[in-house]
């Protein structure tokens, strides 16, 4: 009876990530909200034009040692991002799985199921299961940004890389979409495996919990460029041997972005793990984003010396 309900209740969550006739329909279109190129060009310009007035306006009447205390508004935020992320790996992945199982008949003597994921046949377009949920994925990049307004907020502090990684989070979603771009699928498990752990790490430390003894939302981002690096060459290999794969034009300037974004990251992770070993421990409480406005200001007043985290 429990293997029955079981069965049901799965059969019923995979219809609603990836049966209903909304998702198997779904397509990419310019009537679709934040589908043109003047919106996402608007909406870029106008989260970093935001983001740099509220930090020097704040700076200029309040000053750097009054944060404005959010209440539960970052840790709801952290919950409802670790949630989101979370329906959208099941939501694609679902997807995929069913998208295999409906066209693989077409390529299955050119390609496996993991080389369908990593490079779509030339000629796919922007419709069906696995583009809604990239979809969603794209809508969710908005919501991503309100940490950069949680720290200007809480910190006083604007980094250059936090505003850089998400505009770039936000262009390569729609360049996915409008370009029917390859590796999307594995990109987009990757980062919403990583996003779910990472937004629920801040969320249980930000209703009290305590902190890991390491620098757990750096290792997590680490491990993600890790294997996105990986899965870039396979898609390159792919393409030259396989046939070829779609949107390689945008794939590659995806490639390039995702080069600035590693090097800004491996550069902030050996200062930061270089300042852990001078016992600047709180360090490990810190996202990725926040990283290098932390190196620079403790770098800058070597006299400070922060209280190590408690262990767990």
């Amino acid at each position: 009876m429990n293997m029955s309900l079981l069965a049901a209740t799965i059969k019923r969550i995979n219809y609603w990530l990836a049966e209903q006739k909304s998702i198997v329909a779904f397509q990419w279109s310019p009537i679709m909200w934040g589908s043109t190129w003047s919106f996402l060009i608007i909406s870029i310009s106008t989260y970093i034009i935001t983001s740099a007035t509220l930090h020097l306006l704040l700076l200029l009447f309040i000053g750097r040692r009054r944060p404005i205390p959010l209440g539960p508004i970052p840790a709801l935020h952290s919950l409802a991002m670790s949630l989101i992320s979370a329906t959208i790996f099941l939501g694609i992945l679902s997807s995929a799985t069913a998208e295999i199982r409906d066209t693989r008949w077409i390529w299955q003597r050119s390609k496996t199921p993991f080389q369908w994921l990593l490079c779509f046949p030339i000629g796919t377009r922007p419709s069906g299961r696995v583009f809604f949920w990239s979809y969603v994925f794209y809508l969710s990049r908005f919501l991503h940004i309100f940490r950069t307004f949680f720290t200007i907020l809480r910190r006083r502090t604007l980094s250059f890389f936090q505003l850089f990684n998400h505009s770039i989070l936000i262009c390569m979603s729609f360049l996915w979409l409008e370009f029917s771009q390859s590796f999307q699928v594995i990109a987009i498990l990757l980062m919403t495996l990583v996003f779910t752990l990472v937004y629920g790490y801040r969320f249980w430390t930000e209703i009290g919990f305590r902190r890991a003894r390491f620098p757990f939302v750096m290792n997590c981002h680490l491990v993600f460029l890790g294997c996105n690096l990986v899965c870039h060459i396979g898609v390159l290999l792919l393409h030259f041997y396989k046939g070829g794969c779609n949107g390689m034009g945008a794939w590659f300037f995806n490639s390039v972005l995702n080069s600035f974004v590693l090097l800004i990251f491996l550069r902030s992770y050996v200062k930061t793990y270089y300042l852990i070993r001078e016992n600047y421990f709180h360090v490990a409480a810190s996202s990725i984003s926040e990283v290098g406005d932390f190196v620079t200001s403790q770098t800058s007043n070597k006299s400070v010396v922060s209280k190590a985290e408690p262990r767990i």
